[in-house]
């Protein structure tokens, strides 16, 4: 059976009495109310360090259906860091660690419209730096005992203009992705093209995101989402899925599809009142 709020809630009680985690945060479709009974359930455990581990890994074991391994932070890679995959009465329950000072410093980053990528596996478009900010601002708080993550999350809630400004403005590298594309289309170079018209389309779909004030917390389904945006091009998720299914081979079907992500990126431009500049293109 699927955890409701209240069952969440207590397990989140627990989870703060084990010494070193700060606060237990809902995210993901859960949080957006865009579940099904199926979907996971991704709790962000924040942390400040020591935290104690044992105890941790004793109430996995005491919750889960069967024995949870949990990694120690930093064991998933630099951005992700950590955690455990558990089943709990039939569900899948994801436990992820955040170390709190870091998200702080997330948040901050976001607020100054600081927007970086950052390697990270799993991840093929990069993980931006603001990730933690908007899992903090879209998620849902389940125990906060001390009230620093909701002073924490109090600078992201509105989605800040500087990170507007910057999220959008990374369309200037998606119009000079399409201009290197088009030097290996002659070439039939289809592998370089796909990768150029992922980066590009997906580049639009976080600024769009950035004009109607949300985060892109993660690249699965982020095409579906930009679709449902009030002001999205029209066909945004049909047109894209399709350009990314079969960006095709040869030069005439690889300038067709570059041809038609040139104008998924005008129409976002147009739709978040920006004028295509074009100047790293011509290069």
């Amino acid at each position: 059976m699927s955890p409701d709020l209240n069952t969440l809630k207590s397990l989140a009680d627990r989870l703060v009495r084990v010494p070193g985690i700060v606060g237990v945060s809902l995210g993901g479709s859960r949080a957006r109310g865009e579940h099904t009974p199926d979907s996971d359930v991704d709790l962000g455990l924040y942390y400040r360090a020591p935290l104690d581990l044992d105890a941790l890994r004793s109430l996995a074991d005491d919750v889960a259906d069967v024995p949870a391994g949990l990694v120690d932070p930093g064991g998933w890679g630099p951005w992700v860091d950590g955690g455990g995959w558990l089943r709990v009465d039939g569900t899948a329950v994801d436990w992820l660690y955040r170390d709190v000072d870091r998200v702080a410093r997330s948040c901050s980053d976001a607020v100054a419209g600081r927007f970086e990528w950052h390697f990270q596996v799993g991840h093929p478009l990069g993980f931006p730096g603001t990730t933690y900010a908007g899992e903090l601002a879209h998620g849902v708080l389940l125990a906060d005992p001390t009230g620093e993550l909701a002073s924490v999350r109090r600078s992201v809630e509105e989605f800040p203009p500087a990170l507007r400004d910057a999220v959008v403005g990374r369309l200037d590298e998606a119009r000079f992705l399409l201009g290197g594309a088009a030097k290996a289309v002659p070439r039939g170079d289809s592998a370089y093209v796909a990768g150029c018209l992922f980066r590009v389309l997906l580049l639009c779909a976080h600024a769009l995101h950035a004009g109607a004030g949300r985060f892109v917390l993660n690249e699965k389904g982020a095409v579906t989402a930009t679709g449902r945006l009030p002001g999205a091009p029209t066909g945004f998720t049909e047109r894209v899925h399709t350009l990314l299914a079969a960006p095709g081979r040869g030069p005439a079907a690889l300038g067709a599809s570059l041809r038609r992500a040139g104008e998924v990126l005008d129409e976002t431009q147009d739709a978040l009142g920006r004028t295509a500049s074009g100047d790293r293109a011509q290069g």
